[in-house]
């Protein structure tokens, strides 16, 4: 997802989306580790896509309230 979109989500929403990302991140390792992960390059992916949502979180605390 582009940061432009989470941008027009609200702060629950993107703490929701958050959560979900790093249940997946989880997921993703676990298969890993037990061998049954195919595509390891979806790992990376994640953490980029976690990063994205806890970087536009962290812009939205700082700035405040939308007008």
């Amino acid at each position: 997802m582009k940061a432009r979109e989470l941008k027009e989500l609200s702060v629950e929403e993107l703490k929701e989306r958050a959560k979900e990302t790093s249940q997946e991140l989880f997921n993703l390792r676990f298969q890993k580790a037990t061998g049954q992960l195919g595509n390891t390059a979806m790992i990376q992916k994640t953490k980029r896509n976690l990063a994205r949502v806890k970087t536009v979180i962290r812009e939205m605390e700082i700035s405040g309230p939308r007008q």
